[in-house]
């Protein structure tokens, strides 16, 4: 099975509880590439590394095929702090 972009988006949804998800497959199609914003309160009070390892858990079988995964993980409020200066 592929790895899409919206499969993993699902999969963050569920797991994560995300309020705000956006994957970029960068890899030209073939799902090895992906660049992703992954907003969840579940992020509240935890330090970035804390954050990736909990985004890198969820996906964890996924990540075996996956040769990039660059990631920003944000709070609610840190989201709607950037949202404010775009």
């Amino acid at each position: 099975m592929a790895i899409t972009s919206e499969s993993l988006e699902n999969k963050l949804k569920a797991e994560l509880e995300c309020s705000y998800v956006k994957l970029v497959d960068e890899s030209g199609g073939c799902g090895a590439k992906f660049n992703a914003t992954i907003v969840s309160s579940k992020f509240e009070g935890k330090p970035l590394l804390q954050r990736h390892r909990m985004v890198n858990t969820c996906l964890a079988e996924e990540l075996q095929s996956i040769h990039a995964f660059s990631m920003k993980t944000l709070t609610p409020e840190k989201w709607a702090e950037k949202q404010e200066k775009s």
